[in-house]
């Protein structure tokens, strides 16, 4: 797995940053940015340090699919660790085989730090290569929308 860091400076306190991108007060906040990686992304669950998670979205076609994770952290407005170790397929769990092999301790964490009113936030994901391309790629996009709607 490859390991890749990106950051953003938000013009906004850690705490309405932190909200904002795990959509705690309005799942809609969550929708906005993620959006970036598919028009439908949300997730269902709880960002509760080991709450089990679904970040899902909907497929050309219909079809519903996503990540299986846990909260493995929450420190609220300083940072948040999810751990991937599945996938939906339709309303199926896939948790173990081939693909999810791959993915298998794969972590995505986020970093909230507040100097004089502005948020540093750093995402660090591990990725497998045939998607460090698509990272690359959008995740730039998606902190964009985070910044533009955490700045509101």
């Amino acid at each position: 797995m490859t390991k890749f860091q990106f950051t953003t400076q938000i013009n906004a306190s850690a705490q309405k940053v932190y909200e904002t991108m795990l959509g705690l007060k309005d799942k809609s906040s969550y929708e906005y940015w993620t959006a970036a990686f598919n028009p439908t992304s949300t997730y269902e669950g709880s960002w509760e340090k080991g709450s089990k998670i679904y970040f899902v979205g909907v497929d050309a076609n219909g079809k519903k699919g996503g990540m299986i994770s846990e909260i493995e952290e929450n420190r609220p407005a300083a940072f948040v660790s999810i751990r991937h170790y599945g996938f939906l397929d339709g309303d199926k769990e896939i948790t173990s085989g081939e693909q999810v092999e791959q993915w298998a301790g794969g972590h995505e964490n986020y970093t909230y730090e507040e100097n004089n009113g502005i948020t540093t936030v750093t995402v660090e994901l591990d990725t497998v290569e045939d998607f460090k391309d698509y990272f690359n790629q959008h995740y730039p996009l998606a902190l964009g929308k985070l910044k533009e709607i955490a700045e509101r």
